[in-house]
């Protein structure tokens, strides 16, 4: 079975960095693509950050130039570099992989996605 586990959320200061990491365990995740959402309270799970078997990448309008996704196929790790962190990204952040297609884009929809992990929790005060 496959699971997915993020770590590195916390309470951080605007202008601050944090890096969240996902351990994809159960199979390999080599050649899919993975993907970042966060999903603060009261609004709808959204967007943030993808990468795709070939390390291309896409981002969201409101991280684009302060986010950076990644990913060490030797570690089955994707990561999210989050620099200069805004109040606004407070949320739950979540990874997620596509296990029914391989060498394939990655997607900005949720719905890309089959499997999810927990999330973790980011808290940025001004």
């Amino acid at each position: 079975q496959v699971q997915l586990a993020e770590s590195g959320g916390g309470l951080v200061q605007a202008g601050d960095s944090l890096r969240l990491s996902c351990v994809v365990s159960g199979r390999t995740g080599s050649r899919s693509a993975m993907g970042w959402f966060r999903q603060a309270p009261g609004k709808e799970r959204e967007f943030v950050a993808a990468i795709n078997w070939n390390d291309n990448t896409r981002y969201a309008h409101a991280v684009e130039g302060r986010f950076t996704v990644s990913r060490d196929n030797a570690k089955n790790t994707m990561y999210l570099q989050m620099n200069n962190l805004k109040p606004e990204d407070t949320a739950l952040y979540y990874c997620a992989l596509d296990t029914r297609r391989y060498l394939s884009g990655a997607s900005s929809t949720a719905t890309g996605y089959d499997t999810w992990g927990q999330g973790t929790q980011v808290t940025v005060s001004s």
